[in-house]
C-alpha cells in the first residue's frame, strides 16, 4: 500500500440491510456510492482492504479525452466535468486539475496515429492541437530527441491518485453511505436467482441491489454465481521521485511519461511495458484475448510468478464459504520489476538532466485489469438479478471512475443513463460480437 494513501476511518458495524451495496472501495466503488447516496439511497461500501489501496492509487493519475477509444469518449467528457465538480460539492480537495497533457514523438506511425485521431476529436468537440516539432521541442525538451511533433490536449488535466478514491469516499459518507474497510464481499445471497443479500466476513447485509467494482477480483467473484466474465490482469511498475525541478504537470514521450504530483514529486512510468503472469484465469480465458495479445505482443512480457497460486487469478477450489480469497490477500501489491524500474529510472536522467540527480521515493508495482476489447464493463450481469459490474477499465479506471461510477449508479438506481450504456454491456463479449481491440 502507498504510503501517500489517505487514511479514512471505518464506521462501527455493519447495516442490517441498504438500498445498494457497492462491493470494491477503488474510485469506481466510492463514485458510484457517492452518486447513488447523493439520489438518497441508503448504501454500504465494503472493500476487502482500504479504501483507494489498489490500482486507484498506483496510476499515472492522468484524467484525458486525448486518444480515446471512440467507444469511451462520451463518458470521458462526463468524468472530466464530474472531477471538475467534486471539490465544490464534497468541501475537500481531491487531486484534479485541469492542467492539458503534453505528448512528444520522434515516432512517424505514432504521429500519424495522432493527427488521424482529430477527426474523432472534432466530432466530439474535444479541445486539442497538434504541435509542430519546434513547438515540441519546446513543450518538452530532452537531451539528444529531436521529435517531430506533438500533441498538447488543453482541456485535460490530472487527479491525484493517493487522496481521490478516500476524498470522494467521505464525500458518499457526508451524503449517508457507510463505510466498511477490511470487510471482505465472500459472495451474494440469492434467492430464485435475484439478490437479496451479500455475504461479507463480518455477516450479512440484505439488498436488492449490488454494485461489484472490484476490479481485477471481479471475474473471481463473479465466478462462483455462474458468471462468465473475461478478464486477464498485466503487471505494471511505476516509480515515484522525492519533490524535484518542475519540468510541467503532465508529459508523454516513447521513452517515459511524467507526472507531477502536488508535493512536487514525479510519478514515472513506462506507456505500454507490461508482464502477463500466466495464471489460470488467463488460460481459461485465453481464446478471448487472443486479439489484443496479437496486436500489443511487443509490449507485454509473459512469465509465471506466485499470482499463480495467490491473488485475483489464481487456482483454487473456493465453493463461497468460509474463508475467502479475498481475505487472504487484503491488499494486492506485486513487488515492482526491478529491471523496468532501473530503464524508468535511466531513461528519465539521460532525456531530461534537470533530473539527473533525482532521488526515487517510492517504486510499487500494479496490476492492471483488461477486457478483450479494452473497454470497460458497465452493466447488469445476466444470469443474476440485481447484480451489476463496474469493472475491467483496461488502465483507464482513474481518469475514467467519475463517468463509470456516475454510469453504474445510473443503472443501478433504474435512472436514465448518463451515456448510452450500450458499447459497456458485458453480453458483448460473450454472444459472438465481433472484438475491435480499443486504444490504450
Amino acid at each position: 500500500m502507498s504510503p501517500l494513501l489517505k487514511q479514512i476511518p471505518s464506521d462501527q458495524g455493519i447495516p442490517a440491510k441498504a438500498d445498494a451495496v457497492v462491493i470494491g472501495g477503488g474510485i469506481i466503488g466510492a463514485t458510484a456510492a457517492f452518486f447513488l447516496a447523493e439520489r438518497g439511497l441508503s448504501v454500504a461500501l465494503v472493500e476487502k482492504g482500504r479504501v483507494g489501496c489498489e490500482q486507484s492509487s498506483r496510476n499515472w493519475g492522468w484524467c484525458r479525452q486525448q486518444n480515446r477509444d471512440e467507444r469511451e469518449l462520451p463518458l470521458s467528457g462526463v468524468a472530466l466535468r464530474l472531477w471538475g465538480e467534486f471539490e465544490s460539492k464534497i468541501g475537500e480537495d481531491v487531486g484534479f486539475r485541469r492542467c492539458g497533457l503534453l505528448y512528444a514523438t520522434d515516432n512517424p506511425k505514432q504521429l500519424a496515429e495522432w493527427e488521424s485521431w482529430r477527426e474523432i476529436a472534432q466530432r466530439f468537440n474535444v479541445s486539442t492541437r497538434m504541435l509542430s516539432a519546434k513547438e515540441a521541442a519546446t513543450a518538452i525538451p530532452a537531451n539528444g530527441r529531436r521529435w517531430l511533433g506533438g500533441v498538447h490536449s488543453i482541456d485535460d488535466g490530472k487527479g491525484e491518485p493517493s487522496i481521490a478514491a478516500p476524498a470522494i469516499a467521505e464525500g458518499a459518507r457526508k451524503r449517508g453511505a457507510t463505510i466498511h474497510q477490511e470487510c471482505a464481499a465472500r459472495g451474494l445471497d440469492l434467492t430464485n436467482g435475484t439478490v437479496s443479500g451479500v455475504i461479507t466476513e463480518k455477516g450479512l447485509i440484505r439488498t436488492e441491489a449490488v454494485l461489484c467494482a472490484g476490479g481485477a477480483w471481479t471475474s473471481m467473484f463473479c465466478r462462483q454465481h455462474g458468471i462468465l466474465f473475461p478478464q486477464a490482469s498485466v503487471r505494471q511498475t511505476a516509480l515515484r521521485t522525492k519533490p524535484t525541478a518542475d519540468l510541467g504537470e503532465a508529459l508523454y514521450t516513447p521513452e517515459v511519461a511524467l507526472t507531477r504530483r502536488l508535493d512536487g514529486s514525479y510519478t514515472l512510468a513506462i506507456s505500454g511495458r507490461a508482464m502477463l503472469d500466466i495464471t489460470p484465469q488467463g488460460l481459461r480465458y485465453a481464446r478471448w484475448f487472443m486479439p489484443m495479445f496479437v496486436k500489443r505482443l511487443k509490449a507485454v512480457q509473459f512469465g509465471i510468478g506466485e499470482s499463480f497460486f495467490r491473488g485475483p487469478e489464481a487456482f483454487g477450489g473456493w465453493n463461497g464459504r468460509g474463508t475467502s480469497p479475498f481475505e487472504k490477500t487484503r491488499i494486492l501489491d506485486p513487488s515492482p520489476n526491478r529491471r523496468t524500474a532501473a530503464s524508468i529510472l535511466k531513461r528519465v536522467k539521460e532525456l531530461f538532466p534537470a533530473l539527473a540527480r533525482i532521488e526515487i521515493a517510492d517504486s510499487w508495482g500494479a496490476y492492471v485489469d483488461f477486457t478483450p476489447d479494452a473497454v470497460p464493463v458497465i452493466s447488469p450481469a445476466e444470469g443474476v438479478n440485481g447484480l451489476y459490474l463496474a469493472a475491467g477499465c483496461s488502465g483507464h479506471g482513474f481518469g475514467l471512475g467519475p463517468g463509470i461510477g456516475r454510469l453504474a449508479a445510473d443503472l443501478v438506481a433504474n435512472d436514465t443513463p448518463c451515456v448510452d450504456p450500450t458499447p459497456f454491456r458485458l453480453s458483448r463479449l460473450l454472444d459472438g460480437s465481433k472484438v475491435k481491440v480499443g486504444a490504450i
